[in-house]
């Protein structure tokens, strides 16, 4: 606890929470997304379609992720984040492991379900931790600096990743004990497990922050939880989709653009790899980060639905930039107007979270953001690429549409998320309000309050 008796750990000891999690967060997100660039090899060697290889990508990754979500977030309400963190990173290390020795469709289908499982202990648990060590003041802006591992991990996936294929495919196959011979693909999965084991131990350095506000590491009953959410039903309903329609349009666009580039432009996995993997972490990063500074500066001047708000300016900011950069006949053409695209898309991914905090009791914070993240893993990153990829083979027949398939369903939920957003604004503005007078006016805990209500 800080020397001027501030419920919130010291800033050095809150920031060095914020730079572990980032770093597991990161580590998260190239397990999770180092597959988009590797679909060639790993179709041609597991002999399996677009569509097929989508719900690697996407469904079954999504189904088990936020299957796991809810129960493992009441689990971070509750018991220690830091020890959930910690065997949830070991879990998925050791699955994205399994995914590298993986021979057939089903081997590999295990190991992502494993990826899911694991990675679904972490977003709650961190969440959770980062909101109690900072004050409302400065919390966009930590949880937006924890967001950037989004693009960090999608950008390091690509920019590494393609280094990496062009280094592995030129050193060829690599015969290994136990296992046998090894695609280079499946080499990159095995390094990455090993990584990930390595990094847990990490998670020794962070201290659990004393959770804060009333209520705060009470269990409480499911049916008070529903209770709660339901008088916040409007809000909660506007946010999770208006910010479900910005993960699609941006989990879609991840999965495909660089299979975009090689099949319209002709450039290879290096060269994607590098180029797309360079423009997610750089402008990706800064995205966050602005999207995260403007609530916190809007907040200060009396925004009150500042987190919503910039989730709407993002949803129309993005919306004109993806229709344009698929037409594009120049691949580097391309590549530049997806700057502003990807830097609009990002911008909500700490924000919305944060938009949660500000509604909910400390003691639901890991459901309330679990149950957030079902809503944008199942319509963001499960659905978004197989809808891509449905489009692309049963709207047009042929994967060379791939253009048309990005501009098509990238558009349409960014303007379902502007309409969204926008009509939750004032939801949300009653929500806070109903939040402060319901603790400024209470005594007992949520659960009680709940029930008596």
């Amino acid at each position: 606890m800080c020397k001027n008796n501030s419920p919130y750990p010291s800033r050095l000891r809150a920031w060095v929470t914020v730079a572990i999690l980032l770093t597991a967060f990161v580590l998260s997100f190239i397990d999770r997304q180092i597959i988009n660039l590797l679909v060639d090899p790993i179709r041609r060697d597991l002999a399996i379609s677009d569509t097929q290889l989508s719900l690697l990508m996407g469904m079954a990754f999504a189904l088990f992720y936020t299957a796991c979500g809810i129960p493992l977030g009441r689990v971070a309400d509750t018991r220690s984040r830091r020890g959930l963190i910690a065997v949830g990173i070991l879990f998925w290390s050791a699955a994205t492991a399994l995914c590298g020795v993986a021979k057939l469709y089903w081997h590999f289908l295990i190991g992502r379900i494993g990826v899911a499982v694991g990675e679904a202990a972490l977003t709650p648990a961190a969440y959770s931790m980062i909101a109690d060590s900072f004050p409302p003041e400065r919390r966009s802006t930590a949880i937006s600096v924890y967001s950037m591992g989004i693009y960090l991990g999608s950008g390091v996936a690509f920019l590494l990743g393609g280094i990496v294929i062009k280094f592995a495919s030129a050193q060829g196959n690599v015969e290994l004990l136990v296992v046998g011979e090894l695609r280079p693909w499946q080499m990159i999965f095995l390094i990455l497990g090993a990584i990930g084991v390595a990094f847990s131990l990490l998670l020794l350095a962070i201290r659990e922050p004393v959770r804060q506000g009333l209520g705060a590491g009470q269990v409480i009953p499911v049916a008070d939880v529903a209770r709660y959410l339901a008088q916040n039903r409007r809000t909660i309903l506007c946010h999770n989709l208006g910010f479900a329609g910005l993960a699609f349009a941006g989990y879609g666009g991840s999965a495909w653009i660089p299979s975009f580039f090689m099949r319209t432009y002709g450039w290879d996995a290096s060269q994607v790899g590098i180029t797309y993997g360079s423009l997610v972490a750089v402008f990706g990063c800064l995205g966050v980060l602005c999207g995260g500074r403007l609530a916190d500066i809007m907040t200060r001047h009396g925004y009150t639905d500042a987190n919503m708000r910039v989730g709407f300016y993002a949803a129309i900011g993005a919306l004109p930039t993806v229709i344009i950069y698929p037409l594009m006949d120049n691949g580097w053409f391309a590549a530049m107007i997806l700057i502003p695209s990807i830097f609009c898309l990002s911008m909500p991914f700490g924000v919305a979270v944060a938009a949660l905090q500000e509604i909910v009791p400390n003691s639901m914070r890991g459901q309330t953001t679990a149950i957030y993240s079902l809503v944008i893993s199942l319509l963001g990153l499960g659905m978004a690429p197989t809808a891509v990829a449905l489009v692309s083979d049963y709207g047009f027949g042929n994967g060379g549409s791939l253009r048309y398939s990005l501009m098509i369903v990238t558009s349409i939920v960014l303007v379902f998320s502007s309409v969204m957003l926008g009509k939750g604004l004032r939801h949300f503005r009653e929500s806070v309000t109903r939040l402060q007078t319901w603790e400024r006016n209470s005594s007992s805990p949520p659960g009680n309050k709940l029930a008596e209500s």
